[in-house]
């Protein structure tokens, strides 16, 4: 954990999960994110990796996805299962996400996460959540885009400045479906978003 994600940026998650929860439960609604997995997502298992608050795992369940939340921070994990009853959330940490199995997700959601990764780490990070993908399955990959120099927030969490180029080196075996650069339709903050499909084996 020490190593390859940011451990300020997980006590920051733990020790106000419920604030962080309730921000992002009030926001608006993500048309963005749910179009592009009306567009781009196909039916079976499905992972919300880094999941917050439950919100979006909550949706693709509703939305009839067998969806799982994975997040790193338990206090985050506690307030998914107290809002989202019912719904399987799972302690797992970008990039290792120890534990699940390789081609295992017709579908990956990983929105707004991997920014909060070091530099060094989101590449293997993207790698691992390709393996995973069963072949044909979807990624569907967003973060803040910080410009500049890596900096933190007033709750210290890391958001790390970094070339896109570390994130499409690691989808080599995949089709680049979607690559833009906008404003989150929830946060208005300005993301950068990815959606890729793995192709089948030779």
């Amino acid at each position: 954990m020490i190593d390859n994600s940011d451990a300020r940026t997980l006590a920051a998650y733990d020790a106000d999960a419920a604030s962080f929860a309730e921000d992002w439960e009030s926001q608006p609604k993500p048309t963005d994110l749910h179009d592009a997995v009306w567009r781009f997502f196909a039916p079976g298992p499905t992972a919300d990796i880094g999941c917050g608050s439950g919100r979006d795992t909550a949706w693709l369940v509703q939305n009839g996805f067998a969806a799982t939340g994975f997040d790193g921070s338990t206090g985050l994990l506690q307030e998914a299962s107290r809002r989202h009853p019912g719904i399987r959330f799972v302690q797992a940490m970008l990039p290792e996400l120890a534990g699940l199995a390789d081609a295992s997700f017709a579908n990956i959601l990983c929105e707004t996460v991997i920014m909060h990764l070091p530099p060094h780490a989101i590449t293997p990070a993207v790698t691992r959540m390709v393996d995973l993908l069963m072949p044909n399955g979807s990624l569907y990959l967003t973060w803040r885009v910080t410009a500049g120099q890596d900096r933190r927030d007033d709750n210290a969490r890391l958001y790390t400045a970094f070339d896109p180029d570390r994130v499409l080196q690691a989808l080599t075996g995949t089709t680049l479906l979607l690559n833009e650069q906008t404003d989150s339709a929830s946060s208005g903050k300005v993301i950068r978003r990815i959606v890729a499909r793995k192709k089948f084996a030779a």
